[in-house]
């Protein structure tokens, strides 16, 4: 695979550093796909493709993808610094406005689920799904507070989770994050460049994009539609417990995000539906 350049190398260069910085926002926000992103600014295919035959055309592709890799680390960076200001100021808030990005993604979620046809035992599975998954984060609850200070193991577990974001387009693993704690201690380790937070997340994330890509896209092609609601009912489920409890914490402000959070997952998933990404 050799990659097209344009005519105005540092015009084609600035411009991939953009994609790049957007693409590391899907890592970031909630309700948002890295993965989506990269199809929505036409590389996701390249990317693929690239890891899949990571040998051929290597330096040419290398070079290529250079300014991608950079716009995303500064993506991640600057979208880390935002969430995590933010957070420690507006947290109920915030928590309100992450809830709205992830349901604007379900109406869409639940069409891609069902794209090759819905049954019964489809439902059946999404359902059960949900309420185990909804279990294990209940009863898991506890042991998440006994261990306040997270592993450098756990922190790959972060990175495995966004890895998927990239692999699979339209899964957003930020409610995953949000849910077991680690959101605020993410961001805060990315924008102070902690090692013992970042690494293992590299690690997570390389090991997964590298190992999973092409059994996830196997998996898809051949268990698309149990698969598609085994996530939707991981979705589902994490998204009910990071709601900030109590209906009290509805105030204004956090109705208009939680709308305001809506409008916006449903638009990216537009852009995903006008990309016909699948």
């Amino acid at each position: 695979m050799i990659l097209k350049r344009s005519k105005l190398p540092m015009i084609d260069w600035i411009l991939r550093f953009i994609k790049g910085v957007l693409i590391g926002s899907g890592f970031i926000l909630p309700g948002v796909s890295g993965g989506a992103l990269a199809a929505v600014f036409g590389v996701y295919q390249q990317i693929i493709t690239f890891l899949a035959h990571i040998t051929h055309n290597f330096k040419s592709n290398i070079i290529y993808f250079i300014p991608l890799g950079l716009g995303g680390i500064s993506g991640v960076i600057f979208f880390s610094y935002l969430m995590s200001f933010f957070l420690s100021r507006y947290e109920t808030q915030i928590l309100w406005l992450f809830v709205g990005c992830i349901l604007g993604t379900v109406p869409s979620l639940w069409k891609q689920a069902g794209a090759k046809g819905r049954e019964k035992k489809h439902i059946i599975i999404l359902i059960l799904v949900f309420l185990i998954s909804l279990m294990l984060m209940v009863f898991g609850e506890t042991l998440l507070y006994l261990n306040p200070h997270p592993k450098f193991s756990t922190w790959i577990i972060v990175g495995v989770l966004i890895g998927l974001g990239l692999i699979i387009p339209g899964l957003s693993p930020t409610n995953l994050i949000v849910y077991l704690g680690l959101y605020k201690h993410m961001t805060d380790g990315l924008i102070n460049f902690d090692l013992m937070i970042i690494i293992p997340i590299l690690i997570g994330t390389i090991c997964t994009v590298l190992l999973l890509s092409k059994m996830m896209n196997f998996a898809f092609n051949n268990a698309h539609t149990v698969l598609f609601h085994c996530i939707l009912g991981i979705i589902l489920a994490s998204t009910l417990m990071i709601m900030p409890q109590g209906f009290s914490t509805l105030c204004l402000e956090s109705l208009v995000l939680l709308f305001a959070g809506s409008g916006f997952g449903y638009w990216m998933c537009t852009l995903q539906k006008e990309h016909d990404i699948t």
